[in-house]
């Protein structure tokens, strides 16, 4: 039997690998310009986690996740989004002690939805995401909003637009939400059987139906921010202007809702056209309630989640995929002698050069082909006359020059010449 890669997961080859570090390179150091730090999380988490903050009516917890009973009969479930793990460790380990806002991020977190796969939405894909633990003001959502931009822009992408949306706080939405049902209610025999049941339990849902019959009927439904408290209203109109302050173009889509219950007023996503109808790249907003609801402190919090998958795809159709850059950049060639060679390179590793080695001592002209292969800058090469006089010959692949140096002068000749 050939054994596969199940449906809706993926594997990173080697020669894959260097995008992954393209991305995850790029990511570390745009968040430690922004002062966060990293968090990781278990992949598994109990249902109830879930249950609470992700909402029961969301289509995540309805049809997307993978939930199990391990054999203690406890119900366990592999994380479906990285926030609510996040959260549960912010609460679990004290950190709310800490100095506040505490400012993390996770980097190819694994996430795992049961749905159809699609370009850049895998069954098991990974996020790089960012939380704001503690701080309510509206300057943080413009901070974050831009550290996603920095990141986007520097792995290579910034044909980009941001769309903004506030869905208020438990002040005004109880009004907005009986404005949806009065809205709704008319053309409930028109819709799927599962917004029949958000109707009643969550009628803000109604406007994330995925069904192409629910998304019409949607699309002339109330506004939340005609709905605001003054609080909501001002927070909205704060983040306006400092995204204009941080001269990032934004637009009002009163249709972001995001697929998740645990969001209070902002809401935002960035998109790009490049991938056609799944053009968000990143998607996020504020969730105050949130900690409180899986039995934490009253803090507010705002976060994104942005997927690795999909920013690949993304980097293609910019053509920028990186290039990898070889496998090592110095090869050791002592000819009939695979132990001289391996000797050698490690002589070189000592010092922090990339170096290989032909354990098989094939001949010269393999070897010269599969140093090629290799994507080496330079050869070493120590035949019978370079041994006995104890020097190395260092030749360079790109220009084809030979020089001769000294055994003990190796290492610096190298580091030169790289």
């Amino acid at each position: 039997m050939a054994y596969r890669a199940l449906k809706g997961t993926k594997d990173v080859t080697p020669n894959e690998a260097h995008i992954w570090h393209h991305l995850e390179s790029t990511m570390r150091s745009v968040t430690a310009r922004f002062g966060l730090r990293e968090i990781r999380t278990p992949v598994i988490e109990q249902t109830e986690l879930f249950l609470r903050g992700v909402g029961d009516t969301t289509d995540i917890v309805q049809k997307e996740m993978y939930t199990f009973k391990d054999k203690g009969d406890r119900s366990i479930t592999l994380k479906p989004e990285g926030t609510a793990g996040a959260v549960r460790a912010f609460i679990e380990h004290n950190l709310y002690n800490d100095a506040l806002p505490q400012k993390m991020y996770y980097l190819n977190c694994p996430v795992f939805r049961y749905e159809r796969p699609q370009a850049g939405r895998l069954r098991e894909h990974h996020q790089f995401g960012v939380e704001v633990f503690g701080s309510e003001s509206a300057y943080t959502d413009a901070e974050i909003i831009s550290l996603a931009l920095t990141v986007l822009r520097e792995v290579g992408i910034d044909d980009l637009s941001v769309n903004i949306n506030s869905i208020g706080c438990s002040e005004c939405r109880p009004k907005y939400h009986e404005a949806l049902k009065a809205y709704f209610a008319p053309h409930l025999d028109e819709m799927c059987p599962l917004c029949k049941d958000r109707f009643e339990r969550n009628p803000l849902r109604l406007l994330d139906c995925k069904e192409e019959k629910c998304k019409a009927i949607a699309a002339g439904a109330p506004r939340m921010i005609d709905y605001l408290c003054p609080d909501c209203d001002d927070h909205f109109n704060k983040l306006q202007s400092a995204l204009s302050a941080l001269s990032i173009p934004y637009a009002i889509d009163s249709g972001i809702v995001r697929g998740l219950d645990y969001y209070t007023k902002t809401v935002f996503e960035i998109i790009s056209n490049r991938i056609g109808a799944q053009g968000t790249v990143c998607g996020g907003g504020r969730y105050d309630k949130l900690m409180e609801m899986v039995g934490g402190p009253s803090l507010p919090g705002v976060g994104f989640g942005m997927g690795m998958e999909r920013l690949i795809i993304l980097l293609e159709s910019y053509q920028k995929l990186p290039e990898a850059n070889g496998r090592c950049d110095v090869y050791c060639l002592c000819m009939g002698d695979g132990e001289g060679s391996l000797t050698l390179a490690n002589r070189l590793r000592q010092r922090g050069i990339r170096a290989d080695f032909d354990p098989t001592v094939r001949s010269m002209k393999a070897q010269m082909r599969y140093a090629e292969k290799l994507g080496a800058k330079l050869v070493a090469i120590v035949g019978e006359d370079e041994k006995a006089k104890g020097v190395v010959l260092l030749r360079n692949m790109a220009t084809r020059e030979q020089t001769e140096v000294s055994l003990d002068g190796l290492s610096d000749a190298i580091l030169k010449q790289l």
